[in-house]
C-alpha cells in the first residue's frame, strides 16, 4: 500500500458533522443529563458505587476525599480529577442538595461561592440515604457493564430505592438539551409515587395535593401555583422564588430589613454586593448599610434603614433589582430509554415506579433463588442427620474429600451441593439443638419461599412491596417542608421615593433645547441673575419641582418628551445645561416650546389644549401623556402638510381661549367649544383664516378672570387691550379686528399674549437687537389702535422673534 492510500477523501460536513454527532451523543447519554430512573448523572453514580465498593458508609470512619477521587478515576472515570472532585463536593453541599448523598469533613464550599478545601484536606464518607439509593445492589438488581479498561464491571443505574431525581432534582447542560429540576420535599414525592402505584390515571391537579411544589434546601417563597400546575403537566413552566425577609424595628425607631432566606442556587455573597452596590450608587434611597451577618447558626442578612426610610418600598426594590427574586425555569429533561425526553411529572413517576417493578422483581427473583438453595441445603443437612452414623462410617471409609462426596452422593442419593455441606459441617453442629435449628430454619425458608413467589406471580404484591419499602423510607428520612409556596405572583410597586432622594430643584428649559436642573443653593447664590444662554436663545421654562417630578417637552413639529427630574443633569446656575439631544434625537428646525410639569399623571382632571399655525385647536386628556417608553419622541398630535404648533397649554376644563392671527384678528370662546379626542388626533378648526394669515399664538386662562391682553408687530409696536374689548363667541369664527388697517406698512402682529401681572415680553430685531417691554405700563388701548412704537424698525430693523420672559414658577404649590 503507497502512502496515499492511507487517506480517506472525504467532504469536510460528512466528517464534522459525524464527529460531531458522536460527541453529542456522549455528553447528552454519558455526561450531562441525569437518568430518569436514578436521578444521577454517570459521574455521580460512579463516585457513589465506588465509595459503596469501598466500603465508605454512613457507619464507618470518614476517608480522605482523594483516595475515593482516585478510585473513581482509575476504576470507572477516567476524567480529570477536578470534575470529579466537584460532582462529590456537590453531593455533599446542603444548599444544593435537598437530602446530600455524601458526608464531608472540612470546607466543602459555601453559599457565597468559596471553593473547597482541596481533596487531600478533606474526607468524605456516603450518608445514611446514600445506603438506600445503593440498596440490594449486590442482588443483581440492576444491569452491569464492563468499565473502560474491562478490569471490573460497574451499574448502569443504581437501585435507587427512593425517588432521588424528584427529592434532589438536577441541573446540566448538554449538547442541544439543558435540564433543571428543582428539589422536592421526600416526604411528598414519596406520597406521590403511592398515589400514582395507587391509581395509575392519577391527574396532576392530584397529584399536587400531596406535592405542593418544589422545596429548595435554602426554603425561601414560591409564588404561581399555576407556573408550577404547567411545570407539572409538560415539563416546562416558571415561577417567582424569593427569598424571606421581614421588617424589624430597631431601639432608635429606625427599621431594618432582615434576610433570613434567599432563593435557590444564589450566591449569597454577589447578591449582597448588588445590594450595597446599588446603596452606594445611589439606585436606592434608605439603605444606611447593608451587613452579611450569618454564621454557623444560620443565615442572616440585615440591610439598615435611614429613619422614616419606607421599608417596605425598599424591600420591593431589593426584590425587583437583586438576586432576592428570580425567575425559576422548570426544564425537566432526563434519560429515559437511552434518549433524553422532556417529563412532566406523572412521566417522571411512572419512570421511577416502572424502575422500582424491575428491581424489586429482580431482588425477589435474587432472594427466591437463594432461599430455594438454602432450603435445598438444609434438606440434606436434616437427612444427613437422621442417618448420622451411616454417614459417618461412609466419610471414614473414604481415600479423601471428593471420594467422600462421590460416595455419599452415590450410597443416600444427596445433590452435590448437598454432598458438599455435609462434608464441611462441623462437628458441634451435630447436636440435637441444631437439628431443632435447622427445622425451624426450614420452615421459616418455606414462608419465605411462599412469599417471594407470590409477589412474583401478583402484581398486586408487588406494588405492596414497593410502598412498604417506601413508606419504611418516608418514616425514617422524612423532614417538614422549608419552602412555603403562595398561589399568586406578587405585583412589585415601588415608589419613586424609594429610588430617588427627594429634593427641590430648579429647572431651566431653553427654546433651543438646553435642558439642566439646579440646586436652589447655586441658584440662590447667584441672586437668580446670570443664566448662561447660546446666542438667539430664550428660556422657556423656569420651574422649582421635586427629583420625583416628571417634565412633559413640547416641540413645534408635534410631538412631546417625557423625562423625569432625578434624570437630568445636576449643573450650576451659571452653567449651561445638556441638549435635550442627549435624552432623544429632534429633527431639524425642531425646537422645543413648552415644558409642562408633572407630579401624578393618576389623580389630574386637567387637559392639555395645542395651537397650531394653520389655525388648528385640539384638546386631549392630560393624562393621554403618560408614556411608558421614553427613548425617542413621542406624537403629541397629528399635523397635517407644513403646520406647527405655536403653543401647548395645560387646562382644567373651565378655561377660556384667545387665539390671535398675524393679520390681526382676534376670536375669544369657552374651552368646551373644542370637543376632547385622543392622543394623535389632529384636532379641529380653531379660527377662520384667510390667505397667507396664521396663528401667532393661542392662550388660554381662567373664565373668570379680566386679563389684559398684549400683542406686539413687526415694526416694532407694543399695544395693551382690556379683553372686555371683545365679544365671547363660539369656535372657527373669524374673529374680531385688533388693529387698525393701514394702506401702507400695514402693521402685521408678531406676538401675542394674555398678560398676568408683573409680566415681561421681550422681542428681538433682525439687526440681533434684543428689547424688553413691561406692557402694564402701557395705556389700555382700543381695538382701533395700532399701539405705542417701543423701537424704529426702519433703522433697528423688523421684530423677528417675540417671547414671554419665563419667570419663577412654583407649579406645585397650594395655597
Amino acid at each position: 500500500m503507497s502512502q496515499t492510500e492511507k487517506f480517506l477523501d472525504l467532504p469536510l460536513e460528512e466528517v464534522i458533522g459525524d464527529r460531531f454527532g458522536r460527541y453529542s451523543k456522549y455528553i447528552i447519554q454519558d455526561r450531562a443529563l441525569p437518568d430518569a430512573r436514578d436521578g444521577l448523572k454517570p459521574v455521580q453514580r460512579r463516585i457513589l458505587y465506588a465509595m459503596h465498593v469501598e466500603k465508605n458508609m454512613h457507619d464507618k470512619h470518614f476517608r480522605k476525599s482523594a483516595k475515593t477521587v482516585g478510585t473513581v478515576i482509575g476504576n470507572y472515570h477516567p476524567h480529570g480529577d477536578s470534575s470529579v472532585y466537584e460532582a462529590m463536593v456537590r453531593l455533599s453541599q446542603d444548599w444544593k442538595l435537598r437530602d446530600v448523598l455524601v458526608e464531608m469533613h472540612g470546607n466543602n464550599g459555601s453559599m457565597d461561592g468559596d471553593p473547597p478545601a482541596a481533596m487531600r484536606y478533606t474526607e468524605a464518607r456516603l450518608s445514611k440515604i446514600s445506603s438506600e439509593l445503593l440498596r440490594d445492589i449486590d442482588k443483581e438488581t440492576v444491569d452491569f457493564i464492563p468499565n473502560f479498561d474491562e478490569t471490573t464491571s460497574e451499574p448502569v443505574v443504581l437501585p435507587a430505592k427512593f425517588p432521588n431525581l424528584l427529592v434532589n432534582g438536577s441541573t446540566g447542560i448538554s449538547a442541544g438539551y439543558a435540564t433543571d429540576i428543582p428539589p422536592h420535599n421526600l416526604d411528598e414525592v414519596i406520597d406521590a409515587v403511592i398515589m400514582k402505584i395507587d391509581k395509575p390515571e392519577v391527574s396532576v391537579q392530584e397529584l399536587m395535593k400531596v406535592i405542593k411544589g418544589p422545596d429548595f434546601p435554602t426554603g425561601g417563597i414560591i409564588q404561581g401555583v399555576e407556573g408550577i400546575t404547567k411545570a407539572y403537566e409538560t415539563g416546562r413552566g416558571k415561577v417567582i422564588v424569593r427569598g424571606k425577609a421581614s421588617v424589624e424595628t430597631m431601639r432608635n425607631t429606625r427599621e431594618q430589613i432582615v434576610i433570613t432566606e434567599i432563593p435557590y442556587e444564589i450566591n449569597k455573597a454577589s447578591m449582597v454586593k448588588k445590594m450595597d452596590e446599588l446603596r452606594l450608587d445611589r439606585k436606592v434611597e434608605g439603605i444606611v448599610e447593608v451587613r452579611d451577618e450569618s454564621d454557623r447558626t444560620g443565615l442572616r442578612i440585615v440591610v439598615e434603614l435611614k429613619k422614616d426610610a419606607n421599608s417596605e418600598g425598599v424591600l420591593n426594590f431589593l426584590y425587583k433589582n437583586t438576586d432576592l427574586q428570580i425567575t425559576y425555569h422548570f426544564n425537566m429533561v432526563a434519560i429515559q430509554d437511552k434518549t433524553p425526553k422532556l417529563l412532566s411529572l406523572p412521566k417522571m413517576l411512572e419512570a421511577y415506579i416502572s424502575h422500582q417493578k424491575d428491581v424489586v422483581t429482580r431482588q425477589t427473583k435474587f432472594d427466591l433463588k437463594k432461599a430455594k438453595d438454602r432450603a435445598h441445603i438444609v434438606e440434606g443437612l436434616i437427612k444427613a442427620i437422621s442417618i448420622l452414623d451411616e454417614l459417618i462410617a461412609t466419610i471414614r471409609a473414604s481415600k479423601d474429600k471428593p471420594d467422600a462426596k462421590h460416595r455419599i452422593i452415590e450410597a443416600y442419593d444427596f445433590s452435590e451441593a448437598q454432598a458438599e455441606a455435609i462434608v464441611m459441617l462441623q462437628l458441634y453442629r451435630l447436636t440435637n439443638t441444631d437439628i431443632t435449628q435447622l427445622q425451624k430454619e426450614a420452615d421459616e425458608l418455606r414462608k419465605s419461599i411462599s412469599d417471594l413467589e407470590a409477589i412474583l406471580s401478583s402484581e398486586k404484591k408487588l406494588y405492596q412491596t414497593i410502598k412498604k419499602d417506601l413508606r419504611h423510607i418516608k418514616k425514617t428520612f422524612a423532614e417538614s417542608r422549608r419552602t412555603i409556596i403562595v398561589d399568586e405572583i406578587e405585583e412589585l410597586k415601588i415608589n419613586i421615593e424609594v429610588t430617588v432622594a427627594s429634593e427641590d430643584v430648579l429647572v431651566s428649559v431653553t427654546r433651543e433645547g438646553y435642558i439642566k436642573r439646579t440646586s436652589l443653593r447655586s441658584y440662590g447664590a447667584s441672586n437668580g441673575e446670570g443664566l448662561a444662554l447660546k446666542d438667539n436663545d430664550y428660556p422657556i421654562g423656569l420651574i422649582e419641582v421635586n427629583t420625583t417630578d416628571k417634565l412633559l417637552l413640547f416641540t413645534n413639529k408635534g410631538k412631546y418628551i417625557m423625562t423625569s427630574v432625578h434624570e437630568l443633569p445636576d449643573i450650576r446656575w451659571k452653567d449651561i445645561g445638556q441638549h435635550v439631544s442627549n435624552i432623544v434625537q429632534l429633527d431639524k428646525n425642531e425646537h422645543l416650546i413648552q415644558c409642562i410639569p408633572v407630579r401624578d399623571f393618576k389623580d389630574t382632571t386637567d387637559y392639555l389644549v395645542f395651537f397650531t399655525k394653520n389655525g388648528m385647536v385640539k384638546r386631549s386628556e392630560f393624562k393621554l401623556y403618560d408614556a411608558q417608553r421614553r427613548s425617542k419622541a413621542l406624537i403629541a398630535l397629528n399635523l397635517k402638510n407644513d403646520d406647527e404648533v405655536v403653543n401647548v397649554c395645560q387646562t382644567n376644563g373651565n378655561s377660556d381661549v384667545f387665539i390671535a392671527s398675524n393679520k390681526g384678528y382676534g376670536l375669544w370662546y369657552h374651552e368646551s367649544e373644542i370637543t376632547v379626542v385622543g392622543q394623535r388626533a389632529a384636532g379641529v378648526k380653531a379660527i377662520l383664516l384667510k390667505d397667507e394669515e396664521y396663528v401667532v399664538n393661542g392662550q388660554v386662562f381662567d373664565d373668570l378672570s379680566d386679563p389684559s391682553l398684549a400683542i406686539v408687530t413687526q415694526r416694532g409696536s407694543c399695544k395693551r387691550m382690556k379683553l372686555k374689548e371683545f365679544e365671547k363667541t363660539t369656535r372657527a369664527k373669524r374673529g374680531l379686528l385688533m388693529l387698525r388697517e393701514l394702506k401702507k406698512k400695514t402693521h402685521r402682529i408678531k406676538g401675542f399674549f394674555v398678560l398676568n401681572e408683573n409680566d415681561t415680553i421681550c422681542f428681538q430685531t433682525a439687526n440681533g437687537e434684543t428689547h424688553h417691554v413691561f406692557p402694564l405700563e402701557l395705556t389700555a388701548s382700543d381695538r382701533y389702535s395700532n399701539g405705542s412704537f417701543i423701537i424704529d424698525s426702519d433703522h433697528q430693523g423688523e421684530v423677528v422673534e417675540v417671547w414671554k420672559e419665563a419667570t419663577y414658577n412654583k407649579p406645585f404649590d397650594v395655597f
